[in-house]
């Protein structure tokens, strides 16, 4: 397997993986087993940490499509190479350190890390039309 897919699917894991980030701040929050067990009709009140890391793992699912389709592309059209691999693996890398940075609330380095798993797919596509 390629390097792209190889990061393709630890992306996909990682997105797997999250939940268990913001799990641990529910079931600590007063009421959380049972909220978590329940129909989850109120809103429960989470550390800020938690709520980040919900918000952290809904950005990396609105990106690992358009990540996905690049990569699968790149792959089934012969277009990898060395440089859709640095990209896979840019976006690998800044989705990994965004997740961490957005729970952990450092704004500016949040942003930054985003971008660098942006130019990761942007490297991927600029393939596509060689």
């Amino acid at each position: 397997m390629t390097t792209d897919l190889w990061m393709l699917v630890a992306s996909a894991i990682l997105c797997l993986l999250i939940p268990g980030i913001y799990l641990a701040g529910r079931s600590q929050a007063p009421g959380g087993t049972q909220w978590g067990f329940g129909n989850r009709d109120t809103t429960l009140a989470v550390p800020a940490w938690t709520a980040r890391a919900v918000r952290a793992h809904a950005n990396l699912v609105e990106n690992l499509t358009p990540f996905a389709i690049v990569v699968l592309t790149a792959h089934v059209t012969g277009k990898a190479n060395a440089r859709t691999a640095l990209g896979a693996e840019l976006f690998f890398a800044g989705r990994v350190a965004h997740v961490l940075v957005y729970t952990a609330g450092i704004p500016y380095l949040r942003t930054a890390v985003f971008f660098v798993a942006a130019v990761g797919e942007i490297m991927i596509l600029m393939q596509l039309f060689r």
